[in-house]
């Protein structure tokens, strides 16, 4: 009898002991409740969804500086974190669940993030953050270049699934985006960011709807580089044109200046075509300043050529002049036959017609010589008054 006593009495006490609370504190024993290891991969295929009509709603994320982060919720994938030491997370592979399939729709090339980690949240929430870089197809209106402003877009989608099972929602607001990307991005850049707009819309395909996210980001390009290599030289040389234009020096010697200094605009001519951004649209008003102010310089030249050749002229005839003065015996006689013809009223001596023929040059020298400032004045002065019209016409243009 005493015996039977102590048997049950050690075997109560060895139950006792067994049933001693186990404590479920390491990632292992989460991993082994969610039956991770043992399952195969079909979870990493099928859509997350307890209730069929209703789509596995995906959050989207979006920093400026292409760090892409995604959330979505797995009804599968949960757990108390009281019973697990108040774990309430970990992170898994990104081949252990399904992971919504979304790609950029503008992208042309790029780096694949090595980066393929997801978090797990104790209510089957997951977040997954990569760190993309890309390069994308962005049409350039480079009308205003360098003062211009360019807007790209950055589609989010994935035609797997239809709208009625995959549905893409941003996270965030544009102005809480636009703050982030502002404390992130570079600033000392071509670029500067301005402004941020999302767009949600259902792409139709084969009479099915697709969720899409567009973002739409605005860039103000930083004209500094460009004014200091490339408009203000230009506005220099033709000043310096203009200075040489207006200047005392010979229309020889000005002719030598135009010439060296359309050289020089050539050359940043040249700086320009290697900067421009190429474009199958209308010309750029950069464009159109260059080559106005390359045809300004050579209506210069041809004005100087002009005037010199006027002087020449004027040089020619005085020569003339001054040996018929020497000399008024060469100057040509009538013929006979039209002494007989034009009767006794036109016959003159010699000594008359030399007299007359050298006053008549000479009042054409001073008439000449008159005209020659006066032609000076008009020319230089329309010039001026196009160049100012160019220039007033180019600046309107870039500040609408």
């Amino acid at each position: 009898m005493m015996q039977g006593v102590f048997v049950a009495i050690l075997t109560f006490s060895l139950g006792t002991a067994g049933a001693a609370p186990k404590y479920l504190c390491t990632y292992y024993d989460i991993v082994d409740y969610l039956n991770i290891s043992s399952h195969d991969k079909l979870h990493t295929y099928i859509l997350p969804k307890t209730n069929m009509k209703e789509p596995v709603e995906v959050k989207v994320d979006f920093f400026l500086v292409a760090i892409l982060s995604v959330e979505w919720q797995n009804p599968f994938a949960t757990w108390d974190p009281r019973d697990f030491c108040n774990i309430s997370e970990i992170v898994l592979p990104m081949d252990t669940y399904w992971s919504p399939p979304i790609f950029i729709l503008e992208r042309v090339s790029g780096q694949n993030p090595e980066l393929n980690y997801m978090v797990l949240m104790h209510n089957g929430s997951f977040n997954s953050t990569r760190p993309y870089q890309v390069t994308l197809t962005c049409s350039l209106i480079i009308f205003k270049f360098p003062f211009d402003t360019q807007m790209c877009n950055l589609s989010i989608a994935s035609f797997l699934y239809p709208v009625t099972d995959f549905v893409m929602k941003t996270r965030r607001t544009p102005t809480e985006i636009i703050k982030d990307s502002k404390s992130l991005i570079l600033t000392d850049g071509e670029w500067k960011f301005t402004n941020l707009s999302i767009i949600e819309f259902t792409e139709m395909m084969d009479d099915k709807g697709f969720s899409v996210v567009t973002y739409v980001i605005s860039m103000e390009r930083q004209p500094t580089l460009y004014i200091l290599n490339l408009i203000l030289p230009t506005c220099a040389l033709y000043l310096l044109d203009m200075a040489v234009l207006f200047g005392p020096s010979s229309l020889e010697e000005k002719i030598n200046f135009q010439i060296a200094i359309i050289l020089g605009s050539s050359m940043l001519a040249v700086i320009l075509n290697n900067s421009l951004p190429t474009s199958s649209n209308k010309p750029p008003i950069i464009v159109v300043f260059f080559l106005g102010t390359f045809l300004l310089m050579i209506m210069a030249v041809l004005d100087t050529f002009f005037l010199l050749y006027q002087q020449h002229k004027s040089r020619g005839l005085d020569k003339v002049l001054r040996s018929f003065q020497q000399d008024p015996h060469k100057l040509p006689k009538r013929p006979p036959g039209n002494l007989a013809k034009g009767g006794p009223q036109q016959l003159h001596s010699p000594k008359a017609q030399g007299q007359g023929q050298p006053t008549k040059r000479l009042w054409q020298l001073q008439e000449l010589d008159q005209f020659l400032p006066v032609l000076e004045k008009v020319l230089l002065f329309s010039h001026l008054f196009l160049s100012l019209f160019f220039f007033t016409v180019i600046f309107v243009k870039w500040s609408s």
